[in-house]
């Protein structure tokens, strides 16, 4: 079982940064691929970004390549998320996840979802 703490979420006007974090306390944890998804007001979960357990590889959505990166700390076993130029339509609840294959962060339409999710924290972007 992988533990996911997350933290950083927020609200922040268009235009503006927020970074994420989601600590994943153990040795198991530290060769986890992680990454995050969304979800806003009825509409559906979808990817954000992932990042292999060595930080090697990272993956993102479309609608967020260029303006939000995701790096990790191995020795403290973070994830972290810098979001920026903010849109309104950024504005959901932002799941920190972990899974022992990063293809889960790749191959969307074909692999499960990963196996481990964060409790979710609040991003809303005021226009």
């Amino acid at each position: 079982q992988v533990h996911l703490v997350e933290s950083g979420g927020g609200l922040v006007q268009a235009g503006g940064s927020l970074r994420l974090s989601c600590a994943a306390p153990g040795r198991t944890s530290s060769t986890y691929a992680m990454g995050y998804f969304r979800q806003a007001p009825g509409k559906e979960r979808e990817f954000v970004a992932g990042i292999s357990w060595s930080g090697d590889n990272t993956a993102y959505a479309d609608s967020v390549e260029g303006r939000f990166t995701i790096s990790r700390d191995s020795g403290k076993n973070t994830v972290y998320l810098q979001m920026n130029s903010l849109k309104p339509e950024d504005t959901a609840v932002y799941y920190c996840t972990a899974d022992p294959d990063f293809v889960v962060y790749v191959a969307l339409t074909t692999t499960p979802l990963p196996k481990f999710w964060g409790q979710g924290t609040q991003v809303t972007v005021s226009s």
